[in-house]
């Protein structure tokens, strides 16, 4: 079957839309012809090579579609179902049997590499294979092979273009304030960065009942949404806030803000690390402080949760009016990948979702 694509041919340069042949679906793949896929700034950071993927390569992990094939072993979903992409894993190691997947043993592989197990279908461009499995769904796609695990399922009367980002960037968000923090009513939180991840976090501590919700960005059209989505107060600069605080969450990814993070927590305060850092950073801690009060520094990946257990409950928020994502969302045509890319870069756009088809 032919296929259009954004594929980058190497580190930091263009997306071109190109046409790619594409094979059957194979053992353990959905075949998912794609309606809409999120930007997420984890495809930037890729883009750009500061995360070792194969080029040239399809980027895109925030898609939504309809399922058009299964492969001979796939019997959740079938064709014509409606569904939302998340990450790969596994399926058998502690963490995948915990319905942790996003600590999977297998994770960097299976979500980074791009590359399919042998039997199954493959992306190609002129007899050689391109990167096509990136999220397990490389969703920059008109169609793109997703697998058992990383299907869901929702409702055909739901918009895709809307729900597209719960596979990632809103599941983060979320998922760490409600699963892995656990916040309770009247507790108070400080969250660091009004991005898509920031705000979802935003309206999940809404969810939540808690106390304060405090918001940072340097961005005050972000600011100023936080405060409809549900922040109690927001700031422009760490040392107008407040503390103390029974949570903290970073999604800056900034390393030089963590020691003052850690400053603003109450005892028994826990630190929650969500942003994309880069590798080889240090983060100065004072052990006796650490100590003494009890406190806790956590590491998230995807919100430390289960995408087929999890999401459902995000599209029942969202039903329920308590998820308004329509508020992050601009959408582009597919063709428009370039400007929405710029949009996201430049904190124009919270939430930029590519359309790949209407209907």
């Amino acid at each position: 079957m032919e296929i259009e694509a954004a594929v980058v041919d190497a580190p930091g340069e263009p997306f071109r839309l190109v046409r790619l042949r594409m094979d059957a679906p194979g053992p353990d793949q959905v075949l998912v012809r794609i309606h809409a896929c999120g930007v997420c700034h984890t495809d930037m950071v890729m883009r750009e090579g500061a995360l070792p993927v194969p080029f040239p390569c399809i980027f895109g992990h925030e898609g939504a579609g309809v399922v058009t094939a299964v492969g001979p072993d796939v019997t959740t979903v079938e064709p014509g179902d409606h569904v939302l992409l998340s990450f790969h894993s596994c399926g058998t190691c502690p963490a995948c049997a915990d319905h942790q997947p996003g600590y999977c043993g297998e994770f960097f592989p299976r979500n980074f590499l791009g590359g399919t197990e042998p039997g199954q279908g493959a992306i190609w461009r002129d007899g050689d294979r391109i990167a096509g499995n990136i999220f397990g769904q490389s969703a920059f796609a008109t169609h793109a092979f997703a697998h058992a695990d990383n299907v869901v399922r929702i409702d055909r009367d739901l918009p895709l273009a809307i729900l597209a980002p719960l596979g990632c960037g809103v599941q983060t968000g979320a998922g760490t304030v409600l699963e892995t923090l656990r916040v309770g009513p009247g507790q108070s939180i400080a969250i660091l960065g009004a991005g898509a991840v920031g705000l979802s976090a935003v309206m999940a501590a809404v969810i939540a009942g808690a106390g304060r919700i405090v918001l940072l960005d340097r961005h005050h059209h972000r600011l100023d949404l936080g405060r409809e989505l549900g922040a109690t107060e927001t700031v422009d600069d760490m040392a107008k806030l407040d503390g103390p605080f029974d949570y903290v969450m970073d999604t800056t990814g900034v390393p030089a803000l963590l020691p003052h993070a850690m400053e603003k927590l109450g005892l028994r305060g826990t630190l929650a690390l969500v942003g994309a850092y880069p590798p080889g950073q240090t983060m100065p801690v004072d052990p006796s402080s650490v100590m003494g009060t009890g406190r806790r520094i956590v590491g998230v990946v995807e919100g430390g949760i289960d995408p087929r257990q999890f999401i459902p409950r995000l599209v029942d928020y969202y039903r329920a009016g308590k998820l308004p994502l329509e508020k992050l969302i601009r959408t582009y045509p597919f063709a428009a990948i370039e400007e929405a890319f710029h949009a996201s870069e430049t904190g124009a756009v919270i939430k930029p979702v590519l359309i790949m088809r209407d209907d």
